[in-house]
């Protein structure tokens, strides 16, 4: 199994599984451990168990990845700043006078 093809392929899912754990929003930092980590017990609830190896390699990897796509950006060694989640902003229609 190409764990790559599956994290790439189920992006939104993925972040939604990190989420539960860490604050992933527009513009916030992501840090290379929380990805790793996040990655390992994402295949975990999946009954596929990586080693730690393995997890870096694909965190790596998988960084990359996103990074080439520009929906993250590099800011440091070990942290990117997120740019693929919207950023909603939500307008208050005034109804006055209508009914």
């Amino acid at each position: 199994m190409n764990y790559l093809n599956e994290l790439t392929a189920n992006k939104e899912i993925f972040f939604k599984f990190m989420k539960e754990k860490y604050p992933v929003f527009f513009n916030s930092n992501i840090f290379f451990r929380d990805i790793l980590y996040s990655i390992k017990s994402y295949f975990e609830r999946k009954d596929k168990f990586l080693s730690y190896a393995q997890c870096e390699k694909l965190a790596i990897d998988y960084l990359n990845y996103l990074e080439n796509s520009n929906e993250l950006k590099k800011v440091s060694n070990n942290a990117w700043k997120v740019n693929f989640f919207s950023n909603p902003v939500v307008s208050k229609v005034e109804t006055v006078g209508k009914e």
